[in-house]
C-alpha cells in the first residue's frame, strides 16, 4: 500500500487539536517562514521571487507569475499557481486546506482565500476543517474580496470586490455582496 504525502492526508477533513499531524504541519511552517518574511521583506528580482516562491510551495513557479508584494501564507506547501497570474499585494492564501489558481487568473490586492476552518464545537474549537478551493481559468478575484473553504470559482468568473464568497461561483458569473449572490452574467 502507497503511504500517503502531507497533501493526501490534508484533502477535505478535519484535523482535531491532539492529532500527531499537527507536528508535520507546524515543521513546514517553522521552515517555510523565514522564507515568507525575506519574500515580503527584501527587494527582489521576479526570478529571485520564483525561486522563493518554488522552494515555500515545494513545486515550480512558472516564470510567467506577476507578484506585488506582500504576498502571506500559512502554510505554503499545499499551493497550486498556474501560468499568467497576476497576484496584487496584501493577498492572504490560508492554503494548508488546499488552494489550486490555474491559468489567467487575477487577484485583488487585499483579498483572502482561505481554505482553512475550524470545528465548531468549543471542545475541538482549536481543530481545523480543511476544504480545498480551486480558482478556474481566467476568473478575477477583486481587491477586499473572502473566499471561504471548499468554494470553487468557475472559469471566467468575476468576483466583486469586497465579497465573501461562501459557496460555488458558477463559470462566466459575477458575484457581490457578503454573502456573494450572482448580479450577471458575463455572455
Amino acid at each position: 500500500m502507497k503511504k500517503m504525502d502531507l497533501r493526501e492526508k490534508l484533502i477535505n477533513r478535519t484535523i482535531l487539536p491532539d492529532d500527531p499531524l499537527f507536528d508535520e504541519i507546524h515543521e513546514i511552517v517553522a521552515q517555510n517562514k523565514p522564507k515568507i518574511h525575506h519574500l515580503n521583506s527584501a527587494y527582489l528580482t521576479k526570478k529571485e521571487i520564483h525561486e522563493l516562491l518554488s522552494e515555500i510551495t515545494g513545486t515550480k513557479i512558472d516564470a510567467t507569475l506577476d507578484v506585488n508584494l506582500p504576498l502571506y501564507t500559512d502554510f505554503g506547501r499545499n499551493l497550486t499557481i498556474g501560468k499568467n497570474v497576476f497576484i496584487n499585494c496584501n493577498v492572504m492564501l490560508t492554503d494548508l486546506g488546499g488552494i489550486t489558481i490555474e491559468d489567467h487568473v487575477l487577484i485583488g490586492p487585499g483579498a483572502q482565500i482561505l481554505s482553512v476552518g475550524h470545528p465548531l464545537s468549543p471542545e475541538n474549537r482549536l481543530g481545523v476543517v480543511l476544504k480545498p478551493i480551486f480558482i478556474k481559468r481566467n476568473a478575477w478575484i477583486g481587491a477586499g474580496a473572502t473566499v471561504l473553504p471548499g468554494v470553487t470559482i468557475g472559469e471566467d468568473a468575476i468576483v466583486a470586490a469586497n465579497a465573501t464568497v461562501t459557496k460555488d461561483v458558477p463559470a462566466g458569473k459575477i458575484v457581490a455582496g457578503t454573502p456573494a449572490k450572482i448580479i450577471q452574467s458575463i455572455v
